[in-house]
């Protein structure tokens, strides 16, 4: 029998994140055009018929999630899973922080950090202050800030976008004995490992990532419930730290926009030699205009918006031929409001 009141209150608990997403960014940026107005002649403005095919896609993703739930690919209790704590502590300083994004944006300063932060020995593709974030991806404070920011972003749909890659995972590791390891690529905040380790508690969990201080931030939320801890390693996915054909299955979840198409081609290539034959590579990231061709303004408008300078030729880049180049076989694509998703397997 269908739970038509918990489907009922997750709604209205989505209804109202969207909502608080739509109103914050509307406040800031009507105060920003009185504070620290920018030129926006270059921006393509979205017709109302667009904007109302993202409510669509939106409610959409709203759907598809609570039927996932529903049939019990990932526990109800994932839907409601917010972190109120680092709201209400948090959220403040998202406000507090975004004029400096702003003159960060206006002045063109996509390199800047604090002086006590080191930048010595990672990739230079990395040491960028993406979205315009204080510090990029390298303070604790963006660590703190991220996932409240990338809610904001996305109206209260990250982490429904991010679910999209439990159910070809338990698909998969569901038909497997014992307790199969599964790495994420890029972990960060350790969000997708937490929900991974919610559905599936009887995988071993590993996350990598070059920040530091997202891997303590990872392991502070991943400590606060009862379960065992994934190994998180401080790594570049560029040389994974692990052995030829390791890992049942491997996923990476808002990564491939970030990187430079040469190195999106070497990290794929990775996850191919740590994927045991037989096992999946399964890949969440931002929508392409191949797929949504009615978005493309939007597209275009998002390196602009925010610091992202890989981002255009992802938009347009062909990930299925990289995977396929790689080695991966049977390559399923899909897309849910404004991300994409593949589902690559090696014979």
């Amino acid at each position: 029998m269908p739970d038509t009141l918990t489907k009922f209150v997750y709604q209205t608990f989505q209804q109202g994140k969207q909502a608080f997403g739509y109103t914050h960014k509307t406040v800031l940026n009507r105060l920003r055009d009185v504070v620290s107005p920018v030129e926006t002649t270059s921006r393509s403005e979205l017709p109302a018929s667009t904007l109302a095919l993202l409510k669509r896609r939106l409610d959409d993703l709203t759907e598809v999630d609570w039927q996932d739930a529903e049939s019990g690919v990932y526990p109800k209790s994932l839907l409601f899973d917010n972190p109120w704590d680092d709201f209400f502590k948090y959220y403040p300083m998202v406000v507090l922080d975004t004029p400096s994004a702003w003159d960060r944006s206006k002045n063109k300063q996509y390199q800047e950090f604090d002086s006590e932060i080191s930048t010595e020995g990672y990739p230079s593709y990395y040491v960028q202050n993406f979205h315009h974030q204080t510090d990029g991806y390298l303070s604790e404070m963006s660590a703190n800030l991220y996932d409240l920011q990338v809610e904001l972003l996305f109206n209260g749909s990250a982490d429904p976008m991010r679910r999209r890659i439990l159910a070809p995972l338990k698909r998969h590791i569901d038909n497997l004995a014992g307790n199969p390891k599964v790495l994420d690529v890029a972990c960060g905040t350790g969000r997708t490992l937490k929900m991974i380790r919610d559905t599936l508690p009887q995988t071993s969990l590993y996350g990598v990532d070059l920040s530091p201080t997202y891997l303590r931030k990872a392991n502070e939320l991943l400590s606060k419930e009862p379960g065992t801890l994934p190994q998180l390693i401080q790594a570049n996915a560029e040389a994974l730290p692990y052995l030829d054909n390791y890992f049942e299955a491997t996923v990476s979840v808002f990564l491939f926009h970030e990187l430079p198409a040469e190195v999106r081609q070497t990290v794929i290539n990775e996850c191919y030699r740590v994927t045991k034959p037989g096992g999946v590579f399964i890949i969440c990231d931002s929508i392409q205009k191949l797929d949504a061709p009615e978005f493309a303004p939007m597209m275009e408008n998002f390196p602009t918006i925010f610091h992202e300078p890989y981002y255009r030729q992802y938009s347009t880049d062909n990930i299925e031929a990289r995977l396929e180049c790689a080695g991966f076989q049977s390559v399923e694509m899909s897309n849910h409001f404004m991300s994409k998703y593949w589902v690559a397997k090696k014979a």
